[in-house]
């Protein structure tokens, strides 16, 4: 006859183990997404300083193209609202700096008694909406152009050029800010 072993009460240390394996993997794979989200807003957030900072130095650079090109360079005194349009040929140079004019020059949009000043600047391929969606900006970079006064040579101008600009949202804004000389010297190539 054979005999039979007598039957074992199983303790359970395996599904308590397998249980706890599973949720140490939960755990992990939960806060790989979670920082998969946080890396991905990042990224978005870089996306969109870039995006402002662009706009900013867009408006920059054609502030000091158009202290170069001499075309409709007035000195205008103390500027005040409204905001002009570069696009449609206007601009000015303002014999009061930015910092005389506004509080703080990195509190956008600039405002005097609650009207916006500067000049307003869009890119050719700059696509502007107030609403957010795709490969927009939330508002055309603008720029403040003041005199500085004479360049040390007695030849030419200094000039103190601020611009903004948005990303997407009006949560990106950048600030720029340059000192340019225009000197006789200096002339537009623009044309060639």
């Amino acid at each position: 006859m054979k005999s039979v072993a007598p039957h074992r009460s199983q303790r359970g240390i395996v599904l308590i183990a397998s249980l706890l394996l599973l949720v140490v993997v939960t755990l992990i794979a939960v806060t790989m997404f979670r920082s998969f989200g946080i890396e991905e807003r990042i990224a978005g957030n870089l996306r969109e300083k870039h995006r402002a900072l662009n706009a900013a130095e867009s408006a920059q650079q054609f502030a000091e193209w158009w202290l170069t090109s001499g075309n409709n360079v007035n000195l205008v005194g103390n500027c005040a609202p409204p905001a002009l349009i570069a696009n449609n040929n206007q601009g000015q140079v303002c014999s009061n700096t930015l910092p005389t004019v506004v509080v703080d020059e990195t509190a956008v949009p600039w405002l005097v008694n609650g009207a916006e000043i500067g000049t307003i600047y869009t890119p050719p391929a700059m696509t502007v909406a107030a609403a957010a969606a795709a490969n927009t900006y939330y508002a055309a970079p603008r720029y403040y152009i003041g005199l500085l006064g004479p360049s040390a040579s007695g030849q030419g101008n200094v000039y103190q050029i601020t611009a903004w600009g948005y990303g997407g949202t009006t949560d990106t804004v950048a600030v720029v800010e340059s000192t340019y000389l225009v000197d006789s010297g200096v002339k537009d190539l623009g044309g060639l």
